[in-house]
């Protein structure tokens, strides 16, 4: 069984998914969004999106930095937001009821643009086929194909996920303090998406976020490094001014 299950994931990862195929594929997915999902009309609202997002790219390490992002705002009521291979973000309008002023909106732009650069989609595109692979062993081998998806999902992409997210909250929060935004917002932006959640949440082990305590405390627990690269950003006269 051991065996069967180690073949499905070297199997698996023997057909890596690499970055540049992402960025094509990425790229793809975006304009059909663009085509098929309300676009902002509101310039005001526009201006200030672009203006927090570009800030923060303005901090972003190369090769990053000189890709030629684009940046659309969606006439969407959720509160969500994301960053793609290629250099693609897209903001819900949504997003501004919970993300209040520009720190907290540069806290959440941060955090998707901190995927990109640590290449989470990449990697999680590649877990999933290794996590398709241990499922068709495991349900060829005991005849529960349904409860053998679930193992391996359970085993392997959900903890990876919440990694990805804690790396993302950490590599944003220095994003945003080095683009002059005050990295405390992002403890304020995760207690209202709190507030403003409805209905029950998994239990953390079966989520592929964080718990929004145990985010908050590791948020915390880095606050001191963030403020140190807020106030050196400062005196150098990065001061953003988005509203």
């Amino acid at each position: 069984m051991k065996k069967l299950v180690i073949v499905a994931l070297a199997v698996a990862a023997a057909a890596c998914v690499s970055e540049s195929t992402m960025r094509v594929e990425a790229n793809q997915q975006f304009q059909q969004m663009r085509r098929q999902l309300p676009i902002s009309t509101d310039p005001a609202q526009r201006a200030y999106i672009f203006c927090v997002a570009q800030s923060v790219l303005r901090v972003v390490e190369e090769p990053y930095a000189s890709r030629a992002w684009e940046i659309e705002v969606f006439d969407m009521p959720d509160a969500n937001a994301f960053a793609m291979p290629g250099g693609k973000i897209g903001i819900f309008s949504g997003l501004l009821d919970v993300a209040q002023d520009q720190h907290q909106l540069a806290a959440v732009i941060g955090h998707e643009i901190a995927h990109v650069t640590r290449e989470h989609q990449v990697a999680q595109a590649n877990r999933g086929m290794m996590t398709q692979g241990a499922a068709a062993v495991l349900g060829a081998s005991v005849g529960m194909q349904q409860e053998a998806q679930a193992l391996a999902q359970v085993g392997l992409t959900l903890p990876f996920s919440r990694q990805h997210e804690r790396e993302a909250d950490e590599v944003g929060l220095i994003y945003m303090a080095e683009a002059g935004f005050d990295p405390r917002a992002s403890i304020t932006l995760w207690k209202n998406m709190e507030e403003k959640s409805t209905g029950p949440r998994p239990p953390q082990f079966l989520s592929t976020h964080p718990a929004p305590e145990d985010r908050m405390g590791k948020l915390i627990a880095g606050m001191s490094g963030a403020l140190d690269r807020y106030n050196a950003a400062l005196a150098r006269g990065v001061r953003p001014v988005c509203e």
